[in-house]
């Protein structure tokens, strides 16, 4: 019976291990079938959907710097702190945004900085429009879309209604939100585009707004390459400066230009001289940063293409070199207001030195002047500074050229044959012509041209005119560009010349006698002395007129490789029909030189011949003095013209001028004439 029970027990257990092993294994097999199914589940369960959205965010480029002949910088760009609004982080909301605007405008405001804001309307009530902003005023009634009768006070309450400004807010602060607002519209503040609150903070002030942008959601510093200013008082008229865009039509004009350039509204652009002449050149290649947010959420930021910086610009002229001759301009200036009760209003001049291989601009001094620094800090205060400091005398100023002008009729006489060398005209100081008595500076006799030339004899030129007529000088003063802008890249005027249309479109009535002082450089007609300096390059050029330029190469943004140099151009040549002429009007140039002057400016003993022609023209002021020329006579580097606004010879600045020259380029034929004659006279002396 025991025995029976032993394996009745044995037999119970290992069923009940066999049975717990099959359970076990039940579970196990259903558990994998339930993961099975579950997983299909899940597999055939739909995604759920991705929405991503990818900006193309502009990078801007370093601009082309602007470095003078011996590449030091003029115009170039320093690393700075401009404030930035990014449209990825700036609050949706209006009120939370505008609470994040107002602060950060309260911040500048505290560190003594502005915020860009152009609504062209009062920052104070009552509000008014901005006087001479007519175009503004309408862009922003068709921005805001209201009627042509809109009130400023109408615009403002437009603005404030439609980025829901607090009415809690203080009339300022309401007027700042909404200019703020308004400018926001205006440089298209996007995903691609930043908007530029204020730029070119300090590094406290920029540290400070980083500290705070957890408060200012969408508010950052972005550190980037900012224009600045050099040698300001370096050709500040022909440098020019860089400023917003001011309208959709000039960012159209821009934009349909240089596609290339992808200028945004956001963008500084030149806006005068070469800084907008050669925008094209200095702009450079933005760069493109791919943003992308994914359901929402900013998931990657990726630069896809690096910015390429713009050319760098090398001028012909050394920025010593300009210096220097703005100083002796107004050193001379001061020398005449000081010494002659004549001219005690000789305030104002200019001076213009070109090479003449090619009419590269070596210096181009005007009186008076400015720092382009000065002018960007308070443009107002520099143009309403005594003698209109914003005109640039040397390309710009409008002058009768006086008896510089002889060299022109003389051209004119000589290559048409109506006179020769040899062609005698009596002068007795008085000339009678049509009852209307001319007179000269003195009695000369029988005179040559080139005679009538070294002492500026004018009835010599009164027969002249008498027999060639005024259409043959006509033609003669275009061939020399007179009449005509000369395409500086800066920009010059053209002046007019001296003839009925003239006078006709001046309201003035034409008199025969008029012609007569057409050919002495008188009667209406206007010229710049870069005009006047042109046409003594070209009479040492014999009559080969090359285009005057700034420019003399481009180099990548790192300027270390040249990308173009310039090529001489010729803008014209004169027609002598293979008659002597330059030969004879450079001896009575030289014979001017040889005339007596103070030791001091004695061009008779400075180791080469000078061929000047002076000139007294008649003005408002009295009398202006000119003179133009070319060094050395018999083998040209340099040629000139300078001018004094009733002032006296002007000839006595020519020696300072040329030593000046040799002493900026020591390698030069000047240079070494002038060395050799000082050693011949330092031998002189010891013997």
């Amino acid at each position: 019976m025991k025995e029976f029970f032993r394996r009745l027990s044995d037999f119970l257990r290992g069923g009940f291990l066999v049975l717990l092993v099959l359970t076990a294994a039940a579970l196990g097999i259903y558990r994998i079938m339930m993961l099975q199914v579950k997983d299909q589940q899940e597999t055939e369960k739909p995604a759920i959907p991705l929405n991503q959205n990818v900006y193309s965010q502009i990078m801007p480029a370093n601009r082309g710097q602007i470095v003078d002949a011996a590449g030091k910088a003029l115009i170039s760009n320093k690393s700075g702190y401009n404030l930035v609004v990014e449209k990825a982080y700036f609050p949706t909301d209006h009120a939370e945004g505008n609470a994040v605007l107002l602060n950060a405008a309260k911040l500048l405001s505290e560190e003594g900085y502005a915020w860009n804001d152009t609504l062209p309307i009062s920052k104070d009530q009552p509000y008014t429009f901005e006087a001479g902003r007519e175009k503004d005023v309408a862009a922003l009634k068709k921005k805001l879309r209201l009627n042509d009768y809109a009130t400023a006070e109408n615009c403002v309450d437009k603005l404030i209604a439609d980025y829901e400004i607090s009415a809690e807010y203080t009339p300022e602060e309401q007027r700042t939100v909404a200019g703020i607002r308004y400018e926001m519209v205006l440089r298209d503040f996007s995903m691609s585009n930043l908007f530029y609150l204020a730029q070119d903070l300090d590094i406290r002030t920029g540290t400070r707004i980083k500290e705070l942008r957890v408060e200012l959601k969408g508010i950052n510093i972005a550190e980037e390459s900012i224009r600045t200013v050099v040698r300001g008082d370096v050709i500040p008229h022909e440098l020019g400066y860089v400023g917003p865009i001011y309208s959709q039509d000039e960012f159209n004009e821009l934009r349909n230009a240089n596609p290339a350039a992808e200028y945004a509204l956001s963008d500084q652009v030149g806006k005068t001289g070469l800084e907008s002449a050669l925008e094209d050149t200095l702009v450079g290649t933005k760069g493109v940063k791919q943003i992308t947010f994914t359901n929402g959420e900013l998931t990657s930021v990726e630069v896809t293409r690096e910015p390429v910086g713009g050319k760098t610009v090398q001028l012909t002229l050394n920025a010593d070199f300009q210096t220097g001759l703005q100083k002796i301009l107004s050193d001379y200036c001061y020398h005449l207001r000081a010494t002659d009760k004549e001219c005690r209003k000789a305030n104002c001049g200019a001076v213009v030195v070109l090479d003449t291989h090619d009419n590269g601009v070596l210096g181009a001094a005007t009186l008076p002047t400015y720092n382009l620094s000065d002018l960007l800090e308070d443009y107002n205060a520099v143009a309403e500074r005594a003698d209109q400091p914003l005109i640039n005398r040397a390309t710009d100023g409008m002058y009768r050229p006086g008896s510089t002008f002889k060299t022109i009729t003389a051209t004119a006489g000589l290559a048409t044959g109506n006179i020769t060398g040899s062609t005698v005209f009596d002068c007795g100081r008085n000339w009678k012509f049509h009852d209307t008595m001319f007179h000269c500076t003195g009695s000369h006799g029988n005179i040559t041209v080139t005679r009538a030339l070294t002492v500026s004899c004018n009835i010599f030129f009164y027969e002249l005119i008498n027999k060639m007529g005024l259409d043959v000088l006509l033609d003669y003063e275009q061939m020399y560009g007179l009449g005509s802008s000369l395409g500086l890249e800066s920009g010059d005027s053209a002046g007019y010349l001296a003839c009925p249309e003239t006078y006709k479109t001046l309201g003035v009535e034409w008199h025969i006698g008029d012609m007569i002082q057409a050919a002495i450089g008188q009667s209406e007609i206007q010229v710049t002395p870069l005009h006047m300096a042109v046409v003594a390059s070209t009479i040492a050029n014999e009559g080969v007129r090359y285009k005057p330029h700034l420019v003399a190469s481009t180099w990548n943004n790192a300027m270390t490789e040249q990308i173009s140099a310039y090529e001489p151009e010729i803008a014209g040549k004169i027609e002598t029909n293979g008659r002597t002429v330059y030969s004879l009007i450079e001896k009575g140039m030289i014979g001017a030189a040889q005339t007596t002057m103070p030791a001091q400016y004695d061009l008779n003993k400075i180791g080469f011949d000078v061929a000047i022609k002076t000139g007294t023209p008649q003005s408002p002021r009295g009398t202006d003095t000119f003179v133009i020329g070319y060094a050395p006579a018999n083998d040209p580097e340099v040629a000139f013209c300078a001018m004094v606004e009733g002032g006296k010879n002007a000839k006595y600045m020519i020696r300072q001028i040329l030593e000046l020259y040799a002493k900026t380029y020591p390698d030069s034929t000047i240079a070494k004439r002038i060395r050799t004659l000082s050693s011949e006279e330092e031998s002189a002396k010891v013997q």
